[in-house]
């Protein structure tokens, strides 16, 4: 895996970019700013950008809408000391794969591996933060089995993951997860984990 770095902190950059060699991934370059980020994309074509939000010139959500924009498949981990729930929806809504706090280093390596492997990830204490929506709120338009299972896409965990909490086998996993787009008009489970987090 390759992967650039961003942040406005050249400690923060050498540190992570310390954490990711270390564990063998490969840091083809590394950015101040969320203009770097663009450019940095554009030149690499990384398979993942690690990019902090809050920076000079250009932060990293505008910077994760100018990749997107470019890439409609680009990979965005969002790491952050800043745990804001309007963050973290402008984050989704644009097509960040993921959002961790800075503080949970040991956590760093394991999200990158899991949005390069398709997933979604977002920080237990981000998720933690919400306020956990009721079966009242999504009773017109889920079952709660389906509610079950979107609390899980909206975690981040795979349809083998969900399955195994939820002792279903993959394909009746799939078939819900299918049902709930249908039925809410999505597109896809990024989407449903914006509904969730919205809801």
């Amino acid at each position: 895996m390759k992967i650039i770095i961003v942040d406005d902190d050249p400690l923060v950059v050498n540190s992570l970019k310390t954490i990711v060699n270390a564990s063998g991934i490969e840091v083809l370059a590394i950015g101040y700013n969320g203009i770097e980020a663009v450019d940095l994309y554009k030149k690499h074509r990384p398979d993942l950008i690690l990019m902090d939000i809050r920076m000079e010139k250009m932060n990293g959500i505008e910077a994760t809408k100018e990749v997107i924009e470019y890439d409609p498949k680009a990979k965005i981990l969002l790491i952050t000391t800043f745990q804001d729930d309007e963050y973290i929806l402008s984050a989704i809504n644009l097509g960040c794969k993921g959002y961790i706090l800075k503080q949970n280093i040991e956590g760093i390596i394991p999200a990158i591996n899991a949005v390069y492997s398709g997933n979604l990830v977002f920080d237990s204490k981000i998720v933690s933060s919400f306020q956990k929506p009721t079966k009242k709120n999504f009773k017109e338009e889920l079952t709660d089995r389906e509610m079950d299972i979107l609390l899980l896409v909206a975690e981040g965990l795979n349809n083998k993951e969900i399955a195994e909490k939820l002792y279903l086998s993959e394909g009746t996993v799939r078939n819900y997860i299918s049902n709930m787009l249908e039925k809410l008009s999505l597109r896809d489970r990024t989407q449903l984990a914006i509904y969730y987090y919205k809801k």
